[in-house]
């Protein structure tokens, strides 16, 4: 487990290998832990959103001065997306007054679902972990938007339909998963089992376990055999590229293969070449430098020598991008955390109210240099997800472009069956607490 502190000021280790500069916490810094996967199988993922996250903050800390007059110590700590370190990350900085953590993996957020509330750190699972944890009644500590995995799951169905002709061209298609044998991969599966009941689709699973990501030949015989009319990825890593190159490869419609946003990075698309031309990927944010809050970030650290990019270029990437947005939810928590709290040194239980009045508005995104960069999103007492819509974005061949318009997911059919799956974790887990935590107005 390797621990990274930033602070302004401090150089940056670079990926190449040199030595990182580890401080002690500051006593008048507000202190935000990244759990971040420059390593092992996940990297080629992990790797732009840690550098997007990290970069946004830095930004802050070097043209504004941190906010709200306090300076950001962000403290990167590798868990190569492996669980087991995920939870050491988190019970090496616990103690060290964290106002959130950023799990970035579905199995660590489910780890520390229960210890938040314990030890008063929110957890902020951004659009991945439980999808049930969008019940802010049942999970007061966690919070997952902009978006949820069954959301996502339903704009998959919601877009097959849409170029089917209607949801009533579904009944008698084959719809498959393909997706990644872990608790992340899974998590679509109860949504999609529902609506293939409601709308007579059939369901084909099928599972990439990890040591196999890159090795995936047999199973996409399988996927020939069978014929599925549209298939919904929900891979990380290395096993979307190799998903959309054997796709490519056995002849699979590729503009019948549609990502989850996590299968959308330009890495997962750009190793198919020509073959990758026309796969699609759902996605929140948008690609490129040309928004002010990326120029700000080139301008502040990446020019600066005080980000791991390694070429400016990789900046603007939809990954990279999707990791600033990650910081601006922090970032805006915060804000509102220090105004509800009349205090600009804050905790996790000030960032948790923080993060319960979030409400990043058209103008807001305006403000922040964002416009056109994401949609608002909005988070209350009860819903700590929002369900917010997302786009489909197409590959091009050499980058992301935008093709739908924002489609809202089933709300009809997510929210019900969230709010069961909360009422059953509560159940099952013994002990589960009631929510005591007052709502701000």
């Amino acid at each position: 487990m390797q621990l990274k502190h930033i602070v302004l000021g401090t150089a940056l280790a670079t990926m190449a290998g040199l030595p990182a500069v580890t401080v002690a916490q500051a006593a008048d810094t507000i202190y935000i832990p990244l759990f971040s996967y420059r390593t092992g199988p996940f990297a080629g993922s992990g790797i732009p959103i840690a550098n997007g996250m990290a970069d946004y903050l830095n930004m802050l800390n070097e043209r504004d001065g941190g906010i709200g007059g306090v300076k950001l110590e962000v403290a990167e700590c590798e868990t190569s997306y492996d669980t087991k370190k995920g939870v050491e990350c988190y019970e090496s900085i616990k103690g060290k007054n964290p106002v959130v953590t950023n799990p970035y993996s579905t199995g660590i957020t489910l780890q520390l679902i229960p210890k938040a509330a314990v030890d008063k750190v929110p957890v902020l699972s951004f659009s991945y972990g439980l999808s049930a944890s969008a019940d802010g009644n049942t999970f007061p500590w966690i919070f997952n938007p902009p978006s949820t995995y069954w959301d996502g799951a339903s704009v998959f169905v919601k877009y097959a339909a849409q170029v089917e002709g209607g949801l009533d061209k579904l009944k008698g298609k084959k719809l498959g998963l393909l997706y990644l044998d872990a608790p992340y991969g899974k998590e679509p599966i109860p949504l999609l089992e529902a609506l293939a009941k409601d709308f007579g689709f059939e369901l084909k699973l099928y599972p990439v376990p990890a040591a196999e990501m890159q090795n995936q030949s047999s199973l996409w015989l399988n996927i020939r055999r069978d014929r599925p009319d549209w298939i919904y990825l929900q891979g990380f890593g290395s096993m979307n590229p190799t998903a959309v190159s054997e796709a490519a490869k056995t002849g699979f419609p590729i503009g019948r293969l549609v990502g989850n946003w996590w299968a959308g990075s330009d890495d997962d698309a750009r190793p198919a070449g020509a073959g990758g031309k026309g796969y699609l990927s759902l996605d929140f944010n948008q690609v490129g430098q040309n928004f002010p809050i990326i120029q700000d970030i080139i301008k502040h650290v990446v020019e600066k020598k005080k980000s791991q990019v390694t070429s400016v270029d990789k900046v603007g990437e939809n990954f990279y991008n999707r990791g600033v947005l990650n910081s601006v939810y922090i970032a805006e928590g915060i804000r509102n955390a220090q105004r509800l709290s009349g205090k600009k040194l804050i905790n996790g239980e000030d960032m948790r109210r923080g993060l319960e009045s979030l409400n990043i508005t058209e103008a807001r995104l305006k403000e922040l240099g964002m416009e056109g960069f994401a949609a608002p999103v909005k988070v209350t007492c009860a819903d700590h997800n929002g369900h917010h819509s997302v786009y489909v974005a197409e590959w091009d061949g050499a980058k992301w472009t935008k093709k739908s318009d924002w489609i809202e997911p089933m709300k009809d059919k997510v929210i019900p069956l969230s709010d069961a799956a909360a009422k059953e974790y509560a159940t099952s887990n013994a002990g589960w607490p009631k929510r005591t935590e007052a709502c701000d107005k």
